[in-house]
Parts: C-alpha cells; structure tokens; sequence
C-alpha cells in the first residue's frame, strides 16, 4: 500500500497554504511524518504541480515520482482525477496497486495512531472505502434556509421542537484522510460509492481550512493536542 498525498500549488484563498509555515513547519511536513512515523505504507507520495512544493516534500521524507498533469493543476480538477491519475503512472511502471490511503496535506491534527486505527478497520474486509469523518457540533435537523426577503424557513419544521438530545446524530467526511480499494475505486470513479465506511475523528482533530481564521482555529487545536 501507498499513500498519496494531493498538493497543487495555486490555493487561492490562503496562497501558498499547503506550504505555508505552520508551527514552524511547512503545513505538508505533517502529513508526510505521519504518515512515514505509522510504518503502513511502502511508499508516500505528492502528486503536485509546483516544484518548491515538491522540493519541501522530498526534504521531509516524501517521493515526487512524477509532476501533475496540465488538466488535473487547474481549480476544476477533483481528487478523485488525482489519485486515478497517480493509480495509471503506477500502472504504466506495471505496479498494480491493491489499496491506497490518500492523505490531505491541510491534516496537521491526525495522529498515526489515527491511521494504524483507521487501517485495522479498513483491513477488516467489510468495506471498499473508509474514511475519516466527525459528528456535527450542532444538530443539522435544525437548519434553516433564508428566502428572498431573509425570512427563516426550516428545512425540517416539524423536528423544531424536538429535544437535541433526541435527535439523530450526524456525521460529515472530515477531510483528513480516505483508505480504499484500488480495483472498485477505478471503476466507480469515487470514494463514495460501493461500501464505504467511517471512522470517526474528535472534534479537536478536525478543521476545514480555507481562511485565515480556520488557520487560526487550526493552530489553536494543534496547540491543545501536540504541545
């Protein structure tokens, strides 16, 4: 197994963010060490675009076997075209890979006992995919949308009244990392299709950055978690 780690260089809305100093480390440096420190995969890998992000990858540890394709660099490309990508320049150098990990490089809070965990899960055989996902902080049978006046409407009205407590608990993919089939990955072309399973972070694990206050929010958790 390897692990694949998607990191082009054209972020927009925090420039740089995958290479920008976090704690005093590139943010990609902890994707790399935790995923090295876990001793779970043969090789880590970033697919990128940029050559100083590849140049700050290959210092902490990482391979950059080849560069990005023009059509998965743009703002368009998904992560799914990344790893069918890297999948295909394997399969070119005839290694066919069984299963692979894909790490996010924005995931500075996983540990790598979080992935020797995720993996016993995924190696258990009972599911293609087994991503990392968290409950969310407030119940979402609650949510409203604003119409064209900004007046509320619930979605679910009739659950207004109803105790949190006895509300159904919810989940969302928490962007950190994704273990799955090579073989039914190739043919459905995502990760959430065939038996997908999860494997449920803390809180403080997990933090959507994509300004400078999730940045902030991010650093603050590391802080609480690591230092």
């Amino acid at each position: 197994m390897i692990a694949i780690i998607p990191a082009r260089g054209g972020s927009k809305r925090i420039p740089r963010k995958n290479i920008k100093l976090f704690h005093g480390k590139p943010m990609i440096a902890y994707a790399i060490e935790t995923a090295i420190l876990c001793n779970l995969f043969e090789e880590v890998i970033v697919s990128t675009d940029d050559e100083e992000i590849a140049e700050i990858a290959i210092k902490f540890g990482a391979k950059v076997p080849f560069f990005r394709s023009k059509n998965n660099s743009d703002d368009f490309a998904t992560t799914s075209d990344v790893l069918l990508e890297v999948i295909d320049q394997y399969s070119k150098k005839s290694i066919h890979l069984d299963s692979v990990c894909c790490i996010y490089p924005t995931s500075p809070l996983i540990s790598s006992e979080d992935l020797i965990r995720a993996i016993a899960l995924f190696e258990s055989g009972k599911f293609d995919t087994v991503m990392a996902c968290v409950v969310y902080s407030f119940p979402i049978q609650r949510a409203f949308r604003l119409n064209t006046k900004n007046e509320i409407e619930l979605l679910q009205p009739d659950l207004i009244e109803t105790r949190s407590q006895d509300l159904e608990p919810t989940f969302h993919d928490a962007g950190s990392f994704y273990f799955f089939n090579v073989p039914e990955f190739q043919k459905n072309k995502t990760l959430w299709k065939g038996k997908v399973g999860s494997f449920q972070l803390p809180e403080l694990k997990v933090q959507d950055i994509d300004n400078m206050e999730d940045w902030r929010q991010a650093e603050m958790k590391y802080s609480e978690l690591y230092k």
